[in-house]
């Protein structure tokens, strides 16, 4: 039972989004100020760690872009879990807008539609924040239209980051479809037949949190 993983590490002061704070990792109680606190010989670590959820690979619920959308905690783990799977190769090279035309013709009712664009060789680097690949808003009406189940992608944002609107991630949360955005790995997935799992922590009034995110191939 073969996995791919599909998620970046987490990182002391590795910045996701340019803007944002990165994340601060830590000890809350070290290994040696815990020997004081158990038997001779035992030990442990409590780690702490500070970041906002837009960090590393995450998946944004419909809170995030709306008041009254399900938070994580709503989430139904049949959007979240062993989805059945389709990659949709847009190279980079050949231009940053993924249009519908991309995925025309392709059966996605129910499935995770997953953009491979190749961006993701750029994470950790200058080049990662600028010239991304993107939805338009013409392909995520089409998503949406056909009964996609989830919707990732291994680019720095799933909308053009120069739109104010975010025609996708709005078309696509308002009809409670989750976005995974950072991921990595899709070159190592079959064109279809994987299982996606990407499910968050069940937090209350969040609308995005980090993910470990991974096929079954």
């Amino acid at each position: 039972m073969p996995f791919v993983d599909l998620s970046h590490a987490v990182e002391h002061g590795m910045v996701t989004y340019k803007g944002l704070p990165a994340p601060v990792i830590c000890d809350y109680l070290s290994r040696e100020a815990s020997r004081a606190l158990y038997a001779a010989g035992t030990e442990f670590h409590i780690g702490r760690i500070d970041m906002v959820a837009n960090t590393g690979t995450y998946i944004d619920a419909p809170f995030h872009r709306y008041a009254d959308g399900m938070d994580l905690a709503e989430l139904p783990l049949e959007s979240l879990a062993n989805l059945d799977t389709i990659v949709v190769h847009a190279p980079n090279e050949q231009g940053r807008a993924v249009d519908a035309d991309c995925l025309a013709g392709l059966d996605v009712r129910g499935k995770a539609v997953l953009v491979h664009t190749g961006w993701s060789r750029h994470w950790r680097t200058d080049a990662y924040f600028e010239g991304h690949s993107y939805l338009t808003a013409a392909a995520a009406r089409l998503l949406q239209a056909a009964g996609a189940r989830l919707v990732g992608i291994d680019s720095y944002n799933i909308d053009d980051t120069a739109d104010g609107r975010r025609p996708v991630h709005s078309t696509l949360l308002k009809h409670d479809i989750p976005i995974v955005e950072h991921m990595t790995g899709l070159d190592a997935l079959p064109d279809a037949g994987a299982r996606l799992f990407a499910v968050p922590v069940k937090v209350k009034a969040f609308g995005t949190f980090p993910v470990r995110a991974f096929c079954e191939v």
